[in-house]
């Protein structure tokens, strides 16, 4: 499985490909993080990063919109900090008493290290400095994506979960099954039935990430009494390239509990040569440029032009690179 990319997250590349920015949907999402206090988790900063500079009246919008959101987020961060200490200075009372207790000194150990990890979150996202994981995608954050709207035909770029929920599925079947990220190119006709041929999407990446296995990556079993060690290891095309890597999407209507969103899955196959050769079974597909047009306009009466398009990706060599600490 595709576990993580670094996407594209600036509009104007999806606008050259015909995309019209949907910013409703941006603004709802960006009203449902308010609500939510998650914006940090679930909008990766490269994500919110173009509102702050828009370009229109709507753009405007969705960026007050992100203001309020980013100003609750901020607020739960710092009413943690606050629990925390609160925690922190009680456990410390009772560790300096006659009568310390290993409840008191754990609650210290938590405490203190919940702190300084609220605090590093918080200076991360009021720092403009770039991190390492600027423009990473998780399962569960949103990212653009764009589509074909099946009502107008028009493409839009919306703001879409990286984890589809099929339709029929209701939230607790999806925290059941959480693997719905990605959609395996031998299942669509099968599990993505009702999604394979009907909503097709596209979004654009650099590069994506997976975990394996050390002794996978190495080429060996493990030996007697060796652990499972998991790494993770970033994947390049080479020639270096925008990755256009086909989607399958669904809108999820809203409920009493819940607000209406996109979701998507990243199609995946099984791995060319060198992604096989460092320890994973799966791979991302990248289409052809000249083909999103035809992938984006599916017919659900001839699949088997669609399944031609996924198994003529483009012509590259995933180059891998590895932490440190795997290399030893």
């Amino acid at each position: 499985m595709c576990y993580s990319a670094e996407v594209m997250e600036d509009f104007r590349l999806y606008e050259r490909m015909g995309g019209t920015l949907d910013v409703h949907a941006f603004a709802q999402m960006m009203e449902a993080r308010r609500s939510t206090g998650d914006l940090f988790k679930t909008v990766p900063r490269a994500m919110r990063e173009p509102f702050e500079r828009p370009r229109n009246e709507g753009e405007k919008g969705v960026r007050e919109k992100m203001l309020e959101a980013y100003r609750a987020a901020t607020l739960v961060i710092e009413e943690e900090i606050a629990t925390q200490t609160e925690r922190l200075v009680k456990a410390e009372a009772v560790l300096a008493s006659p009568k310390p207790t290993k409840k008191a000194e754990n609650d210290k150990r938590v405490a203190t290290n919940k702190i300084a990890a609220a605090r590093e979150r918080l200076e991360e996202v009021q720092s403009e400095a770039k991190s390492d994981g600027y423009g990473r995608m998780w399962p569960g954050q949103f990212a653009p994506v764009l589509i074909r709207d099946p009502a107008t035909g028009a493409r839009m770029i919306v703001p879409a979960r990286y984890r589809c929920r099929l339709p029929g599925w209701t939230k607790a079947d999806e925290l059941e099954k959480p693997g719905t990220y990605n959609a395996r190119k031998d299942k669509l006709s099968t599990v993505w039935k009702k999604l394979f041929g009907y909503n097709h999407g596209v979004i654009v990446a650099r590069r994506f990430y997976e975990s394996v296995s050390l002794h996978r990556l190495q080429q060996r079993e493990l030996v007697p009494g060796e652990r499972d060690i998991p790494v993770e290891i970033r994947f390049t095309p080479e020639p270096q390239q925008e990755m256009f890597l086909a989607c399958l999407w669904r809108y999820v209507e809203a409920t009493d509990t819940e607000e209406g969103f996109y979701s998507f899955a990243a199609i995946t196959r099984d791995p060319p040569p060198e992604v096989a050769a460092a320890g994973h079974d799966r791979c991302v597909i990248a289409l052809r440029p000249e083909n999103i047009d035809a992938w984006l306009e599916p017919d659900p009466g001839h699949l088997s032009e669609m399944l031609a398009i996924l198994d003529d990706p483009i012509d590259a060599f995933y180059q891998h690179e590895l932490p440190e600490r795997a290399q030893r």
